[in-house]
């Protein structure tokens, strides 16, 4: 019984190590594996411009587009709902959204 239960064992670790042999990997690689990719280059830090006490801040005088009212948004946004086929409750809450974007 116990030759029997060493053959057994014997027999199951030579199947299996062939497979448990081959994902080890000796020390120093394969000359076959690739090499590997060189690092990426270090990010580029710039220093922020530090303001001055006497200089005013630079403005932007680019024109700005003048804004519609809230009611003018509101009355588009309910014609584009009831354009859309929404009902009331649905409208109410489409324009509320609408307009505050």
């Amino acid at each position: 019984m116990k030759r029997s239960l060493i053959y057994c064992c014997v027999v199951i670790l030579a199947l299996g190590a062939p497979g448990a042999v081959a994902q080890v990997i000796p020390p120093g690689g394969s000359i076959y594996n690739p090499p590997l990719p060189a690092p990426p280059p270090p990010p580029k830090i710039e220093v922020p411009a530090i303001p001055k006490m006497d200089e005013l801040p630079k403005r932007s005088y680019a024109p700005i587009a003048p804004q519609k009212s809230f009611g003018e948004r509101i009355s588009k946004c309910l014609d584009d709902a009831a354009a859309s086929g929404l009902g009331p409750n649905e409208r109410a809450t489409y324009s509320r959204n609408c307009a505050n974007r």
